[in-house]
């Protein structure tokens, strides 16, 4: 599990490696019951506080991600697909809200809004 911490990004330390986390879940490439790095062990290879690593895994943990077992350590959920992509279409909403609030301060309709999603989403599909 490769996680990468920018100390530029305004995002806190334990956020970047929740969302990191996270991605790695969604995208399938941690499968459940894969086992996470200890919470000591992460914190070393990422040279960051074990306090740090505790509250990601504990946001995973609340987010119903991730399970830990005492003395044996954390592990990827068995989540249900459906739950998966319910969290995932919230995320994804919570994104559009947000490019939705920009397009407004920009001055964009709607439709203006609409058509360069368009665009963006054609040039995708024909990379």
């Amino acid at each position: 599990m490769n996680i990468l911490i920018s100390n530029s990004s305004g995002e806190p330390i334990y956020a970047q490696i929740v969302a990191q986390i996270r991605q790695l879940i969604f995208s399938g490439e941690l499968e459940p019951g894969a086992s996470l790095p200890s919470i000591r062990q992460l914190a070393k290879d990422l040279q960051i506080s074990v306090i740090t690593t505790k509250r990601a895994y504990e946001e995973l943990e609340r987010e119903g991600l991730t399970e830990s077992m005492v003395g044996r350590g954390s592990f990827v959920a068995g989540v249900n697909p459906e739950f998966l992509r319910e969290r995932r279409l919230k995320a994804l909403e919570q994104m559009l809200n947000e490019a939705m609030i920009e397009a407004k301060a920009l001055g964009l309709s709607q439709q203006e809004l609409t058509e360069y999603l368009t665009t963006l989403y054609e040039e995708e599909n024909r990379e």
